[in-house]
């Protein structure tokens, strides 16, 4: 069942986004050469404790994870494409970081991730980020009113593809609201046309997330949670919590 959230649970969705999008561009600016993953959990930890903010991420435990995770934000470097656990590994010039960061305000969750490089790029990293960012804006704006939920599946599968890029379907978007995950599932690739029909007051988090090499299967850390290509090629991640409205998709996780 997907629940329709009035304008002002949307602004109240708006509020816990606005702490997510802080902490994370908190955690960008601290990002270097050096400095560790533990150190940039802190550094987030901070910023939703002064909001009066709770981690929806620290203790959570889905089917799959064997044990709780332990952080607020998932940091995954390189190879590492989702779910990194934070941890006393220091950044090196060239790593390219994944930071996804989830939090409930008054009772309400914001979701969202980014993607960018330490120290010196690598031209292939700036290019695969570019790519993940343009298909999340793709499909966001396939959340419009009338459209399926295919239409934004196919939207971010289409960049991808065209880009040679791999994509898994085990994990990807979801619906959001009073609960971090809820329905639906949302791949980030689809049939256009097919899926349920879009309405106002629906509220996504879209998330696609590719990594260079054209596989789609990935390994598990011994951690239970660090999510690694099979191939060890370096992977990128983009996310935003968003409304449905009849004026179009609201974007809910900007500062």
């Amino acid at each position: 069942m997907v629940e329709l959230k009035s304008a002002t649970e949307i602004e109240q969705m708006r509020a816990a986004g606005r702490v997510v999008a802080t902490a994370l561009a908190a955690v960008k600016k601290q990002a270097a050469v050096g400095v560790s993953l533990l150190e940039l959990d802190e550094t987030a930890r901070d910023v939703l404790r002064s909001a009066g903010a709770v981690s929806t991420f620290d203790g959570y435990q889905p089917g799959f994870a064997g044990t709780p995770f332990v952080g607020v934000i998932c940091t995954s470097v390189n190879d590492a494409v989702l779910h990194g656990l934070p941890s006393n590994y220091r950044l090196a010039d060239g790593d390219l970081l994944n930071v996804d960061c989830g939090a409930s305000l008054d009772g309400w969750c914001g979701d969202s991730a980014i993607s960018f490089c330490v120290g010196t790029p690598r031209p292939q990293d700036l290019e695969l980020i570019e790519t993940t960012e343009r298909a999340l804006a793709a499909g966001i704006a396939a959340a419009l009113p009338g459209n399926r939920l295919g239409d934004v599946g196919a939207a971010i599968g289409r960049i991808g593809a065209a880009a040679g890029l791999g994509t898994n379907l085990d994990f990807g978007g979801h619906g959001i609201g009073r609960r971090m995950h809820e329905e639906p599932h949302i791949a980030n690739n689809g049939r256009p046309g097919r899926g349920f029909k879009l309405q106002p007051g629906q509220t996504f988090a879209i998330e696609p997330w590719f990594w260079t090499g054209p596989g789609s299967t990935y390994l598990i850390d011994p951690d239970g949670w660090t999510l690694r290509s099979a191939d060890r090629t370096r992977g990128a991640h983009a996310e935003h919590t968003i409304a449905v409205t009849a004026d179009g998709p609201q974007i809910l996780t900007l500062v």
